[in-house]
């Protein structure tokens, strides 16, 4: 039995996410019913997860960018607050603000860590700026992988906060970075199991704005050795 239609099928793809037309032409000239039908049924696979493909992308690129617009809006806020607030650092300063320092939002520095309570935990004194020492009482610590090395934080938490602290060290202090190291606040985790590392969220403590602020130093325990190219860079 001799079969002379031809079937077109052509569809743009999520043109709006960068893929381009799909166009496909099918001759089923001197072909089988079950083949025609077979070949029929592959290109519509073939559609089925080029679309699959391209709603991926699109809802990846999507979540990328409301990140990134979040992390953009967060630092111009506080922005505002260090030009306008009297509790801004540079309100009692000589010197005139103008605007913090960022590296580009990267969510390769956002992570999902292994968290490790700590069963008993210990008050700890932190050196500061001004050479007193600020109590704090262990909580937890923090595992995570990042280019391949394997990294261990300490986080504390102080007596009537609802945050959890963290002072760390990495290989850009004093480069791109205040030379004593930056804070990460954390919310407390509902889980004991894993918690959550932004660290396009570092920020540098007062003392690298203001010599009159008083800001406890990482403990050796948070040295790192790796890089974060995450969160504010030095402001100068």
């Amino acid at each position: 039995m001799e079969h002379n239609s031809h079937f077109y099928i052509s569809e743009r793809l999520f043109t709006d996410y960068g893929i381009a037309s799909a166009v496909k032409k099918i001759s089923l000239k001197d072909q089988s019913p079950i083949v025609s039908m077979t070949l029929l049924v592959a290109l519509i696979v073939i559609i089925c997860i080029s679309a699959g493909i391209g709603l991926y992308v699109y809802l990846l690129t999507s979540s990328k960018t409301k990140y990134r617009t979040a992390i953009f809006r967060e630092r111009q806020e506080k922005d505002v607050v260090f030009r306008n607030s009297p509790e801004s650092p540079f309100a009692d300063s000589r010197e005139k603000f103008t605007t913090l320092r960022y590296f580009e939002p990267d969510l390769k520095f956002k992570l999902r860590a292994r968290l490790i309570v700590v069963p008993n935990p210990k008050p700890v004194l932190l050196s500061t700026s001004t050479g007193e020492d600020a109590q704090f009482y262990e909580y937890a610590f923090t595992e995570f992988t990042l280019n391949g090395t394997q990294n261990r934080l300490l986080m504390f938490k102080a007596e009537g906060q609802q945050t959890l602290f963290l002072s760390f060290k990495d290989l850009t202090n004093g480069k791109e970075t205040y030379g004593a190291g930056r804070y990460l606040d954390i919310e407390e985790p509902t889980q004991e199991t894993f918690v959550l590392l932004d660290f396009n969220k570092a920020n540098n403590p007062y003392c690298a704005y203001n010599d009159n602020y008083s800001c406890p130093f990482p403990p050796k325990e948070n040295y790192l050795k790796v890089a974060i190219e995450a969160g504010e860079k030095s402001y100068h």
